[in-house]
């Protein structure tokens, strides 16, 4: 568990948590599209979570020696926090120029811990993984990151433009129904 910034630490997750991971993106989704059905979203997560699409989850720092005083006798590590946020990072091909790059899959914090600084932190978190990943292969396609986001999503939409991204495409749907 490393600091994120103050009062937060950040701790890579594992493939064990799948189950953590589609309750965020539920989260996610439910706060932009109330009473709508999301189970669908277990299903993204069992086809493209994996050890190669690594999880970091963002909890509330600890304080040394906090609690009852019997943990420090217990020969289990103390219990993470609950997580306020995670990042979720995967693959993507660039259609232009066939590179592959990262790409966000997933970015929440909760609505109590907004405004803090963590999104941005935890993208720069993500910036310097990628290109720390990029340096290691000695592979060009690791310069860039995609993501998508709904264009209702102001605050999101604010955020990613204040990091530098720039709108490169637009996702359009046509309904059949």
């Amino acid at each position: 568990m490393n600091s994120l910034l103050p009062g937060y630490n950040i701790r890579r997750g594992s493939t064990v948590d799948r189950a953590l991971l589609v309750k965020f993106m539920q989260r996610t989704y439910e706060e932009m599209f109330p009473n709508q059905d999301f189970s669908h979203l277990a299903l993204t997560v069992e086809q493209y979570f994996s050890a190669n699409t690594p999880v970091w989850w963002v909890e509330e720092a600890r304080e040394q020696g906090s609690g009852s005083g019997s943990e420090q006798f217990s020969p289990l590590p103390p219990a993470y926090s609950a997580p306020v946020a995670c990042v979720w990072v995967g693959n993507a091909i660039d259609q232009l120029h066939g590179d592959r790059h990262a790409h966000i899959f997933l970015l929440y914090v909760a609505p109590e811990h907004r405004r803090r600084g963590i999104g941005s932190t935890l993208m720069n978190y993500v910036e310097n993984w990628v290109k720390q990943k990029g340096d290691a292969l000695g592979e060009q396609s690791y310069r860039q990151i995609g993501l998508q986001v709904f264009q209702s999503n102001t605050p999101a939409l604010q955020l990613y433009h204040q990091l530098g991204y720039q709108t490169q495409s637009l996702w359009m749907v046509k309904s059949l129904r």
